[in-house]
């Protein structure tokens, strides 16, 4: 391992791995899909081509997002389109809102 890529692992979120296959598992589950949380590539787009979620989808995910890891999602956030990229950017956002 160089010392960039050391740097680079130490700056990043120590659970977003974990994170990641977490907040897969809640996709599956709040929103009955087909396919196995471990099977979701977490670079993959939410919408469209990627996992497939359509708008209430993505709704819907935002409320248990909130309801788990303490703190509102809004729908009225501009960010949202970048939050909500990846399962990898969603994590990262929920790492560092996050109040439980």
């Amino acid at each position: 391992m160089t010392a960039a890529n050391a740097a680079n692992q130490a700056a990043s979120p120590p659970d977003l791995t974990s994170l990641e296959r977490e907040l897969a598992e809640l996709c599956v589950s709040a929103l009955n899909l087909e396919q196995a949380a471990d099977s979701i590539d977490a670079a993959a787009p939410l919408y469209g081509d990627g996992l497939g979620l359509d708008s209430i989808d993505i709704l819907e995910l935002a409320l248990e997002v909130s309801r788990k890891y303490g703190f509102e999602l809004r729908s009225d956030d501009e960010r949202n389109h970048q939050i909500f990229q990846s399962l990898r950017t969603l994590a990262a956002h929920v790492a560092a809102h996050r109040t439980r």
